[in-house]
């Protein structure tokens, strides 16, 4: 089966098409990927659902490689509006 593992950091990624047995998990994915000892990842995905290392795979699916925030989103939200300048009425 054909499957994609995709991790991705503030403008670029990578990701890397594979050709496994079926009946694969997640962690064989991440192994034959040779992101398996990326210590930056806090957590999977398979087209957006979460999903942990036993999962198994199906012919298509993309396993994405999720990593900590950055910065809160609230405290994100808060520094753009800092930066616009007032709308004046």
């Amino acid at each position: 089966m054909k499957i994609e593992v995709v991790r991705a950091w503030p403008r670029r990624f990578e990701a890397v098409a594979l050709e496994l047995e079926e009946g694969a998990t997640l962690a064989q994915a991440l192994a034959a990927a040779g992101f398996d000892a990326d210590a930056g990842i806090v957590g999977y995905a398979v087209f957006g659902v979460r999903a942990d290392a036993g999962t198994v795979l199906r012919d298509g699916d993309r396993v994405e490689l999720l990593r900590g925030l950055q910065i809160d989103p609230k405290e994100a939200r808060r520094r753009r509006a800092e930066e616009r300048p007032l709308k004046k009425k």
